[in-house]
């Protein structure tokens, strides 16, 4: 169900126009949805959380008795969510690594704090994470997965909606350069360096099965590497992708099969552990954008709605293309002594603020007679949203964030003044 819940309808009814707009996140539906992931999982897949889809903490402590861990990208990053969930086994992704950030993950586990598996993408990472380990954090066993750019099948690098390998990419290593870098990491040369496995995220937006013919061939490639080094597989890391289908919210992703499949792979290698690691798929249905339709306006033959905020706030559908699938809640009576303008009979194009034609969440949605001072909710706006908006652009207000507990009332609510991060 991707429609706004009722603790979520109701809260955004009973926010004043001032108090929009405005992010409602479900923490109940978020935990049930995890839940269930959880479940369909055998017991030798390791489920992170990819925190840059939302960093949200209150997001993150829903999550955190449900994961395995969490994977992060920034030393920015590693830090937000070694706060919000302190002591939680950490993945340090990414490319493009800096000294300091190494240094402070490394910094971290000396100082008795978690280690954090490392996925090195390039042998000059890998050469870095050597010495600064040696430096920062000597005695300390750093677990590393390298990042390949493996070659998949052509049907799946189509039939995603985000390429990151299987071509010239600037993520992972080249399939060309694994034996050179496993020897450097089984060869005695970086003795604090413990190598784990292997990672391939490769292709972001496929289906269960697609995915899963993916994950199966990355196992092939990596149990073929650590057999011609003899050294022990320990770990697989296949990332994350599964699709999230802004066109059709109804329809999920499909863990059961996922797991399934991956359950019959592992029965093929025994020993091995595999990790998976959702972002957009765990938290996208659990938050909702809500704002008020400022302006009705006809315009060559289309209906055109003005609302609260737009696209600074809830970039994802400018993005990604598409329309963000909405609910309109009407709302009455009209407050102000000059009239209502209303749309007619026939769709209309929901807009924001912005002076720019880009600035549009969701085109011809068929709501007749929308009036200004309606509300309009836009579902799937938990992932990709707030986190990555250009939130500075013509300086608007930013949303307050809502969060719903148990009873459906608001655990917390965070209003963003102007200029806060």
């Amino acid at each position: 169900m991707t429609a706004p819940t009722e603790a979520v309808r109701e809260r955004v009814l009973d926010l004043s126009a001032d108090g929009l707009p405005a992010y409602l996140y479900d923490l109940d539906a978020l935990r049930a949805h995890a839940s269930a992931v959880r479940a369909a999982l055998p017991e030798r897949v390791e489920l992170y959380y990819a925190a840059k889809a939302n960093p949200e903490p209150a997001v993150l402590g829903a999550l955190a008795p449900l994961v395995d861990g969490f994977e992060v990208a920034s030393g920015g990053e590693l830090a937000h969510v070694a706060t919000a969930v302190p002591d939680r086994p950490l993945a340090f992704g990414g490319p493009g690594k800096t000294p300091a950030e190494v240094t402070a993950a490394l910094a971290g586990a000396a100082a008795g704090g978690p280690v954090p598996r490392f996925h090195v993408e390039s042998a000059h990472e890998l050469r870095m994470l050597a010495a600064l380990a040696a430096r920062t954090a000597p005695g300390v066993r750093v677990p590393v997965l390298t990042r390949f750019n493996l070659a998949v099948a052509e049907d799946a690098l189509t039939g995603g909606s985000l390429t990151m390998g299987g071509g010239p990419s600037p993520f992972g290593i080249d399939p060309a350069e694994a034996d050179a870098v496993l020897g450097l990491l089984t060869g005695g040369a970086f003795p604090q360096l413990e190598w784990w496995g292997t990672h391939a995220h490769l292709v972001s937006g496929l289906d269960a099965g697609t995915l899963a013919s993916v994950a199966r061939e990355v196992v092939r490639w990596s149990t073929a590497l650590a057999d011609g080094h003899r050294v022990r597989l320990r770990e697989v890391n296949v990332g994350g992708g599964m699709a999230v289908d802004y066109a059709r919210p109804e329809v999920r992703f499909d863990w059961t099969a996922y797991g399934t499949a991956l359950a019959a792979l592992l029965a093929e290698h025994p020993g091995l552990t595999l990790r998976v690691e959702p972002g957009r798929a765990l938290t996208a249905y659990c938050g909702w954008y809500a704002t008020e339709v400022l302006d009705v306006k006809h315009s060559h033959g289309e209906d055109f709605a003005v609302v609260r905020g737009g696209t600074h706030h809830l970039r994802t559908p400018a993005t990604k293309g598409h329309d963000q699938p909405c609910t309109v809640l009407p709302v009455g009576p009209w407050p102000h002594p000059w009239p209502r303008p209303a749309a007619g009979r026939g769709p209309v194009t929901l807009v924001g603020q912005l002076c720019t034609p880009k600035d549009v969440l969701a085109r011809r949605v068929p709501a007749a007679g929308l009036r200004a001072g309606d509300r309009v909710v836009f579902q799937m706006a938990g992932a990709y949203a707030w986190n990555i908006s250009h939130h500075e652009f013509l300086m608007h207000p930013r949303p307050d964030f809502h969060f719903l507990g148990a009873d459906g009332s608001p655990v917390a609510a965070a209003p963003r003044a102007a200029g806060a991060g």
